[in-house]
């Protein structure tokens, strides 16, 4: 049953269970869109796309799938869930075009009882009932056993039962619903078996859900017991905690278990993005295989050992779903996590430099979450542009700003060695901050130029935590200075741009007057 390179078989519902989502609900282009990718890109076995009888936008989206797929030979491989109802979801599949309906029955006596009011065989007759119209109007049925799991755990009879009643209906897949999400892997092991070798003639799915954290797990010990297609969605969508996720179940049953699937894991990213932009609910970034930052190495140790050999790399490479391995840029960074990002920048930083820009990356990480291979242009530019003046060091700042008042700054700056304190007021923090500061360099027989040009940029992609570079322009005596401040804040990117010019403009004072000196003493 669990033999290596068996077919494992994959049903994506994202369109029908994933739409009990609290939420979410696709529009008829979306789900078309979304069949597409599925069945063309990533080439999932089959889908089940709606629900019947539910409204004309559905049926016009089970028409518009099912249009698209005669086209490409596909149509047998969407399949849509009906209803015990006396005929009337069968007629509503056959209108809207669709080949297969998926039936849903009482799998559990429980649910038999307590919601039809029916016994065993009653519930029977209605089901073949519904099964006759379905095979006279051409449809393939496929059969839900709804509440299977505790129908199995409490009366395990009446699901034997009812297959054996049904057996000879000409009935394509027996799909195993663990309803509620209750089971584990080693239930679900044990039944799945129990049910393959008690009907060897039939295929069996199983239908997951995730109360409990496990469908995944769950999923797995289903085709390691024989179970000839599992059940998933995208992004995990589903009713409560969800089903199982696409991407999650198609890697492990690849490379946990050795089965063969027919998926094209270069198009699961992609397709996730798809179903987070329709649906509206964003995944984690730490999600499994498709999340933003499952490819992102944090610590330099783990950098340091890539650039050796590998080391922190498994058979999840990002090459696989096409995406890229990156190296994340923060107080945790090292040598080789810089080292890799300046690579994939095609920029060449020597050892000096590099220590400058990873000193400064280190300081920016203690303020900011994560910095980017987008903000290391702006961090190199700059470091390189600074001379390691060392004359003015702002210790501590505080700026408050309030509509319909003026913005407030209080100020702790080293001037060389001396500390002074200064408070000012302006229109806005920045304003704020020049008013107190240029309060302390008044006292030393200093001002600030004139500022003559005040330019903010953000790296690519529009990021509200973005890095923030300012660019200041100003007129010396001595001809227009351009300095640059990197900051979280774009304010104190401001003020390290500004106290960038009071170290030039102290360390000329400061050249100028042992000029002076030298040429008194010379003379």
């Amino acid at each position: 049953m669990s033999e290596p390179g068996r077919y494992v078989r994959i049903m994506d519902t994202t369109l029908r269970d994933g739409e009990q989502t609290q939420g979410v609900s696709f529009s008829p282009a979306e789900k078309v869109n979304l069949a597409k990718a599925l069945l063309e890109q990533v080439r999932v076995d089959r889908i089940e796309v709606a629900s019947a009888r539910v409204s004309s936008g559905e049926a016009n989206a089970v028409a518009q799938i099912v249009a698209w797929a005669e086209e490409r030979d596909l149509a047998d491989r969407v399949e849509i869930l009906g209803f015990v109802d006396g005929g009337q979801s069968v007629d509503w599949i056959v209108d809207a075009g669709g080949r297969v309906i998926n039936l849903l029955a009482k799998g559990s006596e429980k649910h038999c009882r307590g919601q039809l009011g029916k016994t065993l065989d009653q519930h029977v007759a209605d089901v073949r009932e519904t099964i006759a119209r379905a095979n006279e109007r051409g449809l393939a049925v496929n059969l839900y056993l709804e509440d299977w799991s505790n129908g199995y755990r409490d009366n395990p009879g009446y699901v034997f039962g009812l297959i054996e009643r049904l057996a000879d209906n000409g009935i394509g897949h027996f799909m195993l619903p663990d309803t509620l999400g209750v089971m584990t892997p080693e239930r679900v092991f044990a039944a799945i078996s129990d049910m393959v070798q008690r009907f060897p003639a039939l295929q069996f799915d199983f239908h997951p859900h995730n109360d409990y954290g496990l469908a995944t797990a769950n999923v797995l010990a289903a085709a390691q017991a024989g179970a000839a297609a599992v059940h998933c969605t995208v992004n995990c969508l589903g009713e409560r905690a969800g089903n199982a996720s696409l991407a999650e179940v198609a890697v492990n049953l690849r490379d946990q278990l050795g089965f063969e699937i027919g998926i094209d894991e270069s198009h699961l990213a992609r397709v996730s993005e798809l179903v987070e932009y329709f649906s509206g609910k964003r995944i984690a970034d730490n999600a499994p295989i498709v999340g933003a930052d499952v490819f992102t190495q944090t610590a330099g140790i783990h950098a340091d050992g890539d650039k050796k050999g590998s080391l922190y790399h498994s058979r999840l490479s990002p090459e696989r779903f096409a995406r890229r391995r990156k190296y994340a840029l923060g107080k945790l960074a090292g040598k080789a996590s810089l080292a890799k990002n300046l690579e994939r920048l095609d920029i060449d930083l020597s050892e000096d430099n590099q220590r400058k820009v990873l000193k400064r990356i280190v300081e920016l990480g203690d303020s900011k979450k994560t910095i980017t291979t987008d903000d290391l242009p702006f961090i190199i530019a700059e470091v390189l542009e600074s001379k390691d003046y060392d004359h003015a060091e702002l210790l501590a700042c505080s700026i408050s700003s309030s509509l319909g008042l003026d913005s407030t700054a209080s100020i702790k700056i080293r001037l060389d060695d001396q500390e002074h304190t200064a408070a000012g007021n302006g229109n806005g923090g920045y304003d704020a901050f020049t008013s107190a500061l240029s309060k302390v360099l008044k006292k030393q027989g200093l001002a600030l130029p004139q500022l003559t040009d005040f330019e903010v940029r953000i790296p690519k992609g529009g990021r509200t935590d973005a890095l923030t570079e300012c660019s200041i322009t100003w007129q010396t005596d001595d001809g227009e200075l351009r300095t640059r401040g990197v900051h979280a804040n774009q304010v104190f990117a401001a003020i390290g741009a500004t106290l960038r010019v009071v170290n030039i403009l102290m360390h000329r004072a400061l050249s100028e007057r042992r000029s002076a000196e030298a040429a008194s003493t010379a003379a």
